[in-house]
């Protein structure tokens, strides 16, 4: 296994000291184990994907305006 140095914002760095028994390295692992999952399915959808960057585009903005007419209603 290789080291990694992260650097955290003081302020969160406190909160962590509060639960020592947490054992950061493998809470951490495990966040990039996920978001690298989660990046290789968005690769692997996107490879898959028939859709164009305009496609995208347009679907994005339908889904915006019909959000936004519901929020009306309400």
């Amino acid at each position: 296994m290789v080291n990694v140095t992260l650097s955290v914002p003081f302020e969160l760095k406190q909160k962590m000291d509060v639960f020592a028994e947490i054992n950061w390295s493998a809470v951490a692992r495990n966040a990039f184990d996920e978001k690298i999952h989660d990046l290789e399915l968005i690769k692997k959808f996107k490879s898959m994907s028939t859709l164009t960057e305009e496609d995208a585009l347009r679907f994005g903005a339908e889904l915006n305006k019909s959000l936004s007419k519901r929020r009306m209603r309400k």
